[in-house]
């Protein structure tokens, strides 16, 4: 039986090589090969440009796994098989193995869904995740848009659910993020305007990219065609809110005891 190599998922951050943590980068100079996604063979490699553009020299034994952008079920699988055999069969050399993740690996990422199947083809093989910042973490902060404060609510998820899922989110969440709206940026914005969100929310494309896009006027954006790496940051605070459960102790309570070590420590 062969002695297998670890799976390491390491995490860019969406776009800044300067948000690559140390971790990830140790990994990356450590002669561990290197795995990077692309949408089809021979095609450029988002995940690869980051660490590029960081001033890593990229391996010559570097390789691509295939992981075509389609809903057919079919296609996925067979290509999903394929990525996780050959990952094996790298592994099975025993040399350590690190697939390039733009953003965080454990969200919204084909790492998780990767070492899935890896370690269910082979369940003794170790996988390490490093954590890495997100899209919507990187386009808060380059926004100055606080996600959330305090006992403040966030949501996160795929515009693909569609404008009634966003619709009632926002009632519920004070804060809701939409990734991938590509396909429904005029729908969303429409719903923003029947709500009077408008001035609340802003739109942000390619985020810590060289050509990143940061649009708060949303009604310019109808019509335009907009890239797969853009996301919206929706606030409502004019949500109402239900009251919370502090815990089992009454605020009154909670200061008494605080008074208390305050004495006895002095």
């Amino acid at each position: 039986m062969p002695a297998y190599g670890k799976l390491i998922g390491a995490s860019l951050g969406p776009g800044d090589p300067e948000l690559i943590t140390r971790r990830a980068w140790t990994v990356l100079e450590s002669g561990t090969r290197w795995l990077y996604p692309v949408k089809k063979a021979e095609e450029t490699s988002y995940a690869l440009s980051i660490v590029a553009r960081g001033g890593l020299a990229i391996p010559d034994d570097a390789e691509q796994l295939i992981f075509p952008m389609t809903r057919d079920a079919e296609i996925l699988t067979k290509a999903w098989a394929r990525a996780a055999a050959r990952t094996v069969e790298l592994l099975a050399d025993g040399r350590d193995l690190v697939f390039l993740v733009e953003g965080d690996a454990s969200t919204f990422s084909t790492f998780g869904h990767l070492a899935r199947v890896v370690r269910e083809l082979v369940p003794e093989v170790a996988v390490e995740t490093i954590p890495g910042v997100s899209s919507f973490a990187a386009a808060a902060a380059s926004t100055g848009i606080t996600l959330a404060e305090e006992d403040e609510t966030l949501a996160v998820i795929p515009a693909a659910y569609g404008v009634g899922v966003i619709d009632h989110l926002l009632d519920e969440f004070d804060t809701v993020v939409l990734l991938k709206v590509k396909p429904l940026v005029d729908e969303i914005i429409e719903l923003l305007e029947r709500r009077g969100l408008l001035n609340t929310s802003c739109f942000v494309e390619k985020v810590g990219a060289p050509d990143e896009r940061v649009v708060h006027d949303l009604a310019t954006l109808k019509g335009e065609k907009a890239n797969y790496l853009s996301l919206m940051l929706v606030q409502n605070p004019k949500r109402e809110r239900g009251e919370l459960r502090r815990g089992c102790r009454s605020r009154k309570d909670a200061l008494a005891t605080l008074k208390t070590l305050a004495t006895e420590s002095a």
